[in-house]
C-alpha cells in the first residue's frame, strides 16, 4: 500500500515549517514521514568559504531535486531513506545522514517544490502558505541573524539580489498548482481543520 503524499509549498518563512509541524501534532508524528526540500541543496564545501555565499539559492538549480524526488518515490513505496543533513551556515553537507522511515503519510515541505512537475506528480494534496513578503522578510531576517549567524547587511543583500526576485519569478507563479491556499500558515484553524480532515479521509480510503 502507498504512502498518501502532502506537500506543502510557500515563501521563504512563509510558516511552512510551522504548517507542517501542526500537521505533525495534530495528525501524530508515529504517521508521518516528515521529509524537507531544503535538506537537499547542493554541497559547496569544495568552494572556498568567501565564494559560498555567490550562489543562487533561491533558484530550482540550486538544489539536488533528483534525489529528492528518488527519496520521496522510496518512502511512498515503503522504504526508509537516508537524507542528507545541511548546515546553513557553512552552505555545505555534513557527514551525517538521517534516516527516514516509511510511514503511511509523507509530508514533503519546500519554497519550489511546486515548479517542478515530476514532483507534482508524487503529490496526492498540495498546499501553499500565502504570506506577505514584508512578513516573510522580517521573519527571515529574525531567523538567519539568530540561527546562522548571518550578518544584517548580508541578509537584506540576499533578500533583494535573490530571495525576492526568485519569489517572484518561481515561487509565487507555482501557487496556482495548490489544492490549498492558506494564509496565515498552522496559525490558522480553519484551514488546519480542514487539511487534517482531508488527510484523514485519504487514510481511511487507503
Amino acid at each position: 500500500m502507498e504512502s498518501i503524499v502532502i506537500a506543502i509549498a510557500g515563501g521563504s518563512a512563509s510558516g511552512k515549517t510551522t504548517l507542517a509541524n501542526t500537521i505533525l501534532e495534530r495528525m501524530g508524528a508515529e504517521r508521518i514521514a516528515y521529509i524537507p526540500h531544503d535538506a537537499y541543496y547542493h554541497n559547496l564545501e569544495k568552494l572556498p568559504a568567501e565564494l559560498r555565499e555567490g550562489p543562487n539559492f533561491d533558484h530550482p538549480d540550486s538544489l539536488e531535486t533528483n534525489l529528492f524526488i528518488e527519496h520521496l518515490r522510496a518512502l511512498r513505496r515503503g522504504e526508509s531513506v537516508a537524507i542528507p543533513v545541511y548546515d546553513f551556515a557553512t552552505h555545505s553537507r555534513t557527514d551525517q545522514v538521517r534516516v527516514i522511515e516509511s510511514r503511511p503519510v509523507v509530508l514533503a515541505e519546500g519554497i519550489l517544490i511546486f515548479t517542478d512537475r515530476h514532483l507534482r506528480s508524487l503529490f496526492d494534496v498540495m498546499i501553499y502558505v500565502d504570506t506577505d513578503l514584508d512578513i516573510c522578510f522580517i521573519r527571515r531576517l529574525q531567523r538567519d541573524i539568530k540561527e546562522r549567524g548571518r550578518t544584517l547587511e548580508s541578509v537584506i543583500d540576499q533578500w533583494l539580489t535573490t530571495v525576492r526576485p526568485m519569489h517572484l519569478e518561481f515561487v509565487e507563479p507555482s501557487k496556482r498548482y495548490a489544492h490549498i491556499i492558506v494564509p496565515e500558515g498552522g496559525l490558522n484553524e480553519v484551514a488546519m481543520d480542514m487539511i487534517t480532515s482531508r488527510i484523514q479521509t485519504l487514510l481511511e480510503h487507503k
